[in-house]
């Protein structure tokens, strides 16, 4: 399904997202990332909900967001409230949703210039 008919400007965003792959701007990936308005970071080593540790949290955190999107794939799957918790400390929002839903719901806050940080979790 397209998720946006035109290119928004100054900030990347998702056209279109797959049971294996999400295409953002113009490129498809197919490994789990991470997604800002101003960056990309592939590869993120995340494919499940339930491997989501500490660690993870500290990467997630790391690109300063004021809310994080976490995308699990073609349905929604909760990880462990250890991980969840990890951002309440901090103050930070989290909310959990399918790939679909947390494109749309990335792409609504980045256009009105919100720094959500979205995490896209892809089978390995």
């Amino acid at each position: 399904m397209d998720l946006a008919l035109d290119r928004p400007e100054g900030y990347l965003f998702v056209r279109r997202v797959g049971e294996h792959g999400i295409t953002l701007i113009d490129r498809e990936l197919t490994d789990s990332f991470l997604l800002a308005p101003d960056r990309v970071v592939e590869h993120w080593p995340v494919h499940a909900a339930g491997a989501l540790d500490a660690k993870h949290v500290e990467t997630l955190l790391a690109l300063q967001p004021e809310l994080v999107l976490l995308g699990t794939g073609a349905r929604q799957a909760f990880p462990a409230a250890a991980f969840m918790a990890g951002f309440l400390r901090k103050g930070i929002g989290v909310e959990v949703m399918d790939n679909a839903a947390a494109a749309r719901t990335y792409n609504l806050l980045a256009g009105e210039g919100r720094h959500v940080v979205a995490a896209f979790m892809l089978p390995g």
